[in-house]
């Protein structure tokens, strides 16, 4: 199933499902009132309770014609808000390292990413004009469904709620001005757009089977895909969940293919006044157009 989050004029904040390439059913319309209690207004809520169950029990309601709208009239937030945080994998598509002439590293090298950095799947990325090149990076990512903490590899897919595409902007140089160090970097306002839409795991058959596309302004910069992911999605979840725990809601993005900004010949750094657009198979388009931000360093 795919959960979407979209405003409306009632409740500010509603969780809908796709039900259609471009219908998508509002859980909050007043006749599912009966079936989706009130208060349970976020897809983390959703996750926290269960989302596979959640699924199951939806699929067997009637849809309410009142209760669908065209998705392509939606307005849509990120899928999982402000509250969760993201741990990013860097260097972990075996193409992009050869494309950068780098050694795959031993172990994950990962990186936070604040909750406060997600935006929706067609809102603004903000460009700072203090902080130098700035890169995108189109990416899987997968939303974790319950608590986990020292997980076994084994055991670890169990953990997942679902898949989103998502676009991992990153401040390229203050990442350099750092000396590697991704904190400043990975955390600019408005760089981490999600969406459209979260797949719950069962739709997504094999994860490291995905095309992963990103364009700027219709030009393709990025053909990858997640085959080439050197430490998979388990390896991933244990590795990081025996560092940190992690929540209902959390997101692990799995790294990005090769055709960042940097390789191509002039870099293709992000400006304002662009439309990037990634796409991950199976898990639709986040388009998001990039304007310029606040100053982001203190003076």
């Amino acid at each position: 199933m795919r959960f979407v989050s979209l405003r409306t004029s009632q409740h500010g904040q509603a969780v809908g499902v796709v039900i259609a390439p471009d219908q998508v059913l509002d859980l909050s319309h007043p006749a599912l009132a009966s079936r989706f209690p009130d208060g349970r207004w976020t897809l983390k809520q959703l996750i926290e309770e269960g989302l596979s169950d959640w699924s199951k029990r939806i699929a067997d309601w009637p849809t309410p014609a009142e209760a669908v709208q065209p998705l392509s009239a939606a307005q849509l937030l990120a899928p999982i808000g402000r509250s969760n945080k993201v741990m990013g994998a860097a260097y972990n598509f075996t193409d992009a390292l050869k494309e950068r002439e780098m050694s795959p590293p031993a172990e994950p090298v990962v990186f936070f990413r604040s909750g406060s950095t997600i935006i929706g799947p067609t809102a603004p990325i903000l460009i700072p004009p203090d902080v130098g090149n700035v890169g995108y990076e189109g990416e899987l990512a997968v939303v974790i469904g319950r608590h986990a903490m020292s997980v076994k590899e084994e055991h670890a897919m169990a953990y997942v709620a679902g898949y989103m595409a998502h676009n991992d902007v990153s401040g390229s140089g203050l990442i350099k001005q750092d000396q590697g160090n991704f904190v400043r970097g990975k955390n600019l306002p408005a760089s981490a757009p999600c969406g459209p839409w979260l797949a719950t795991a069962d739709e997504i058959d094999d994860p490291h089977n995905l095309s992963i596309e990103l364009d700027i302004d219709g030009r393709p910069l990025q053909r990858g895909h997640t085959s080439t992911m050197l430490f998979k999605i388990p390896q991933l979840i244990s590795w990081i969940s025996h560092r940190v725990p992690l929540e209902p809601g959390d997101i692990i993005a799995t790294g990005t293919p090769a055709g960042t900004a940097a390789s191509h010949s002039p870099a293709a750094w992000l400006t304002p006044g662009q439309v990037v657009s990634v796409r991950v198979q199976g898990l639709g388009e986040l388009r998001n157009p990039t304007e310029k931000g606040a100053a982001f360093l203190a003076n």
